[in-house]
């Protein structure tokens, strides 16, 4: 149990490292291309074909780059594709799902209190949100509203507040948000390997048979991309909002998710406006900032007590050890000032990352992340402010390698 743990620990950071750099590679670049793309100028005497161009200067040297909207007159030699940045994303994103929460799932996807599931089922009813989620969005989109860019927007926007409304009914507050990130960036990725990528191709393959290739391919593929530019602050915030209780954990947590979409557009809106040097909307910052005031006072709403929940059959394992009552007197003295219902520790006003280990539940259901932060490690307490001793560090690594032996 001891090597696994550590094992999985590691693990769980790999992924997670890799994903946020196969993120910061796929956004980087489709940043850079929404920006170039506003920024395109046309003046006389431009190629057959081009639509505009631009000049930029970087790393001591000068680019001039040059914009075709349907295809130049000859395939050139060399032609980059920009799609395994999103592909390498989702699928480190997806590979970080299975290991944080369908291997945690009674931990971090499941809450009984919520909808009672078994493990097979909640990790069932979690592919499918996923995979339902692009399908409707699909539908949506070759639909004729897809013909109007805002009425599509709108609708789609409703259809995401329904889903975020819907999440917090089906699994954890942590595992709504962290799912409706996941949707909205399966989503984008799958806008990429459904629909851009593939119209690319068709426009290409035109091109190499000396075919005149349909424009309506590079239309459809713009409004797509489109909504990736929009969508990516928003699955920003939700993939990091399993850090900070505040956001997931509140009665509120689905109008807080639904705002965040408000606020990524906001953003966007005005980092676009500024690329294409058609103005300088300071006031998307301020509806921004009152929409994030809004979030914060949401956050701070008390949520109707439904009582202390019962032990699960695996944290029972560790209340009937025989080193329980001495762990939990340890936690209780040097990790319960902070991680409680109402902390007494100076400075602190939530538990951090809601992990309370005031009750025998509580700390029974943290025996994991209490075994790495605080027996196997030195990460908790910070600083060791509580002065927590070696020996103590010694017995809570014995009461969770030696739980149901």
């Amino acid at each position: 149990m001891m090597d696994f743990a550590i094992f999985w620990d590691w693990l769980s950071f790999a992924v997670r490292w890799l994903h946020v750099v196969t993120g910061i590679a796929w956004i980087g670049s489709s940043f850079y291309f929404v920006a170039l793309d506003l920024g395109l100028r046309q003046r006389p005497g431009m190629p057959v074909g081009a639509f505009g161009e631009e000049w930029q200067v970087h790393g001591g040297g000068f680019y001039h780059i040059q914009k075709y909207l349907v295809a130049p007159a000859e395939m050139p030699e060399h032609l980059t594709w920009f799609k395994w940045e999103s592909y390498a994303t989702w699928l480190s994103g997806f590979a970080m799902l299975c290991v944080v929460y369908y291997a945690g799932a009674d931990l971090f996807l499941i809450d009984p209190n919520v909808l009672p599931m078994s493990v097979p089922v909640g990790i069932l009813l979690s592919m499918a949100t996923i995979g339902v989620g692009w399908v409707v969005y699909d539908l949506l989109c070759r639909s004729p509203l897809g013909k109007s860019d805002t009425g599509l927007m709108l609708v789609l926007y409703g259809v995401l507040v329904f889903i975020a409304w819907g999440l917090t009914h089906l699994f954890t507050g942590r595992a709504a948000f962290l799912h409706l990130g996941a949707i909205t960036a399966t989503i984008m990725s799958a806008n990429v390997f459904m629909v851009i990528i593939p119209n690319q191709k068709i426009v290409v393959a035109d091109l190499i048979a000396g075919r005149k290739p349909d424009p309506k391919y590079g239309k459809i593929a713009k409004q797509r991309s489109l909504h990736n530019n929009y969508l990516t602050l928003p699955v920003l915030f939700l993939m990091l909002s399993n850090h900070y209780p505040l956001a997931f954990g509140t009665e509120f947590n689905w109008v807080i998710a639904s705002l965040v979409f408000i606020i990524g557009v906001l953003i966007r809106h005005y980092f676009n406006t500024v690329h294409k040097r058609a103005g300088n909307p300071h006031w998307t910052w301020l509806g921004a900032l009152v929409l994030f005031l809004i979030i914060i006072w949401l956050s701070t709403v008390p949520k109707v007590l439904t009582g202390e929940p019962k032990a699960s059959a695996a944290t029972e394992v560790y209340i009937a050890s025989a080193h329980f009552p001495a762990v939990r007197d340890t936690v209780l003295g040097r990790c319960s000032m902070c991680h409680a219902q109402e902390p007494v520790y100076e400075g602190i006003y939530h538990a951090p990352k809601g992990v309370m280990l005031d009750t025998d539940a509580g700390i029974a259901e943290h025996a994991r992340e209490i075994y790495l932060q605080a027996g196997r490690s030195h990460a908790m307490p910070p600083a060791n402010v509580s002065q927590i001793s070696d020996k103590e560090r010694a017995l809570l690594v014995a009461w969770f390698e030696g739980a149901g032996k």
